[in-house]
């Protein structure tokens, strides 16, 4: 998940850490009509591309790690920027599942309220 965290300003680099199965997934925005789950490594690069063009700046911070085990991690982590030229903050939560080496699924929850409130 650091690795990740990490090169999320590179979608290519962030979409490698996954398997050719892997998958992103924000069950939550499902309610709001938006795509929750991006699967495989083309699909998760062009994602992340986008967020980045809404939201230049979109980086996690203020990282917490609660469970880190060869094959799973839970973390709580922070997105502090502008998305589309409004302000955005965001207390995200995600659960990682790795198999040999890559990332199999990262599901991510947050405030839908935020995501809401810049989306006016």
């Amino acid at each position: 998940m650091q690795a990740y965290h990490s090169n999320v300003q590179n979608p290519a680099a962030a979409a490698a850490l996954f398997s050719a199965d892997g998958a992103i997934e924000l069950p939550y925005l499902g309610s709001l009509g938006v795509a929750w789950r991006s699967e495989g490594t083309e699909n998760i690069k062009n994602m992340i591309a986008g967020i980045l063009k809404m939201a230049p700046d979109f980086r996690f911070i203020n990282i917490k790690y609660y469970i880190e085990t060869p094959d799973q991690v839970f973390a709580e982590y922070e997105v502090d920027c502008l998305w589309n030229g409004k302000p955005y903050k965001q207390l995200y939560m995600g659960r990682l599942v790795a198999e040999q080496g890559k990332i199999k699924l990262l599901r991510e929850g947050m405030n839908l309220y935020s995501v809401m409130k810049v989306n006016e």
